[in-house]
């Protein structure tokens, strides 16, 4: 017991080695795949009880022959579950998902928020089961990233280790949520890390291995989706039509995105303007989804049956267009009414929905030279996934292990390079750092802009008796000339200044509601704000190059 207390605390004192790493990861993976394991099966189970349907991957052909007061009140209920979870136990009434996981790597050392986590995983299975249009990974992503950052804090890990135990983590989730184990440990290098650095890709390896494994002991080694044995290309003269569906599928990704943001906005004016209490939010917007359910069922839930029926082929051009244009409205009021889920899951329906219809208008058109229409239905929901996701590598590698269908790897990959790259002009790179970007957070700017924000103003001030501080006289003046800022603001808020006046400090003040006059508290000198962002990059960068 003694040699162990030692050990413990040479590891929480010094880290772990790397060989230590890589159990740590191992094990970090296990867990992560159980988490997913356990709430895809909480869905099912819940889904089961509340639908009464014995096979839940059929939930919408079951709920259509459900009475059309049930099919409406199950999301509304739901909603106001959710409604009462997020307003006790979050401070915004917001879930949390991918977005706030890339912020945790990204500024807060691997650490994501475990109480308001916890409250959106809840939310999110209640969501999903009963009828809300959204995805499950955002909630797995966040929950294991939960699982990374209780690990971190444990071994008191430091930046770069707590982010790599969160990479391995989500890579865990990814890789038993979608039995992708290549795919999991791309995306969270890709979207998560955001970097590709080598000494992180064998313990991420390792995690989605061991994530794999776990969904495979309880689920089999199945994929997700089974696809008709014809499609294929039919020569290379076809390429150029997927080049066209990529563009497509941008276009439509960026409405995805754009109606989400919008129905968030909209929502959170009609709260305003009618004084909604934040927890009939999710109600209101689970009410609209069951009245659109009674018409529709093919909007309930995640949408599996509705993108297997397209990526078989089994759906007409209007039927495909129809429920292409429903899941974004549908998928747009689940998120805008807060209700829980993440999008990843809606972005691959509504993609095979449109990858279908773009491939039977091509078909029909020329037949002579095209191959399937079921290839395009694959290739559009890589395409329309890739670009909401902001990750063509492991969106392509996800689709490939979804359907077991290597042969199509090129036109796959055609359309989703197109769309990715139509679709990061539109919206600032991706739907998360979009989200981001909303709250004033600037992760798709790069490091050069959101490190800034790291540091707050108080951690790099001088007093006005240091040797360095200018004279009293100086402050006051750069004070009464609006050169100031306050002790809790970041280095975001002082730069600008610096650069506006061309002055080599700003005075830092507090304002003293019972004195007219502001207290001078010290000066921030531009030298050393510099020097705090040039190592921060610098350390940046050495992590991003290891």
């Amino acid at each position: 017991m003694a040699a162990g207390a030692r050990s413990w605390a040479v590891l929480r004192e010094k880290g772990p080695s790397q060989i230590q790493f890589w159990f740590i990861a191992l094990a970090i993976g296990i867990a992560s795949g159980y988490a997913a394991v356990a709430f895809m099966l909480g869905i099912e189970h819940l889904q089961t009880f509340l639908y009464g349907t014995d096979d839940p991957q059929r939930l919408h052909s079951f709920a259509a022959s459900l009475p059309w007061f049930w099919v409406l009140i199950l999301p509304a209920m739901g909603g106001l579950v959710v409604g009462a979870i997020l307003t006790r136990f979050t401070p915004d009434a917001r879930v949390r998902g991918v977005a706030e996981v890339i912020e945790a790597s990204a500024m807060k050392e691997g650490r994501v928020e475990r109480r308001a986590g916890l409250a959106s995983i809840a939310s999110s299975l209640i969501t999903l089961s009963s009828g809300g249009s959204s995805g499950r990974e955002g909630p797995v992503v966040h929950m294991c990233g939960m699982i990374a950052g209780w690990v971190s804090n444990r071994l008191n890990a430091d930046g770069i280790t707590g982010r790599e135990l969160l990479g391995c983590a989500v890579a865990a989730g990814v890789a038993a949520s979608f039995n992708a184990p290549l795919a999991g440990a791309l995306f969270a290098l890709e979207v998560v890390l955001r970097h590709f650095a080598v000494h992180a890709i064998a313990p991420i390896a390792i995690s989605a291995a061991a994530g794999s494994v776990i969904s495979r002991i309880h689920f089999g080694d199945v994929t997700e989706f089974e696809l008709p044995q014809d499609g294929v290309l039919a020569f290379y003269v076809e390429l150029p039509a997927f080049i066209l569906l990529g563009l497509t599928c941008g276009l439509v990704a960026f409405v995805l995105m754009r109606s989400i943001f919008m129905a968030e906005d909209v929502a959170t004016r009609v709260q305003a303007r009618f004084r909604i209490p934040a927890m009939l939010r999710p109600a209101a917007a689970g009410l609209m989804l069951g009245a659109m359910a009674i018409f529709f069922p093919h909007i309930i839930g995640v949408g599996y049956e509705t993108t297997s029926m397209a990526l078989s082929g089994d759906l007409l051009l209007q039927e495909a267009i129809v429920f292409a244009v429903l899941k974004v409205v549908a998928c747009s009021v689940t998120m805008g009414g807060r209700m829980g889920g993440g999008v990843f899951s809606p972005a691959l329906m509504v993609g095979a929905l449109t990858g279908l219809a773009f491939g039977l208008i091509a078909t029909a058109f020329l037949p002579a030279i095209s191959g399937s229409d079921t290839l395009y239905a694959l290739a559009g929901m890589g395409a329309v996934a890739a670009a909401v996701l902001g990750a063509p590598i492991s969106t392509t590698l996800i689709v490939l292990e979804l359907t077991g269908d290597w042969q199509t790897g090129l036109a796959v990959m055609v359309a989703v390079s197109i769309a990715t790259a139509l679709a990061s002009r539109l919206v600032d790179r991706s739907f998360f750092l979009t989200q981001l970007e909303r709250r004033g957070i600037h992760l798709a700017a790069g490091p050069q802009r959101y490190l800034l924000a790291m540091y707050k103003v108080s951690s790099v001030m001088k007093a006005l008796d240091h040797p360095k501080a200018p004279a009293e006289d100086r402050v006051r003046r750069a004070v009464n000339e609006g050169l100031f800022v306050a002790p809790g603001d970041t280095l975001e808020a002082a730069m600008p200044l610096f650069e506006k006046s061309g002055s080599d400090f700003v005075a830092v003040i507090r304002l003293d509601e019972s004195s007219e006059q502001p207290q001078v508290l010290g000066v921030l000198l531009h030298v050393d704000a510099l020097r705090v962002f040039n190592r921060a990059l610098a350390a940046t960068a050495a992590e991003e190059h290891s």
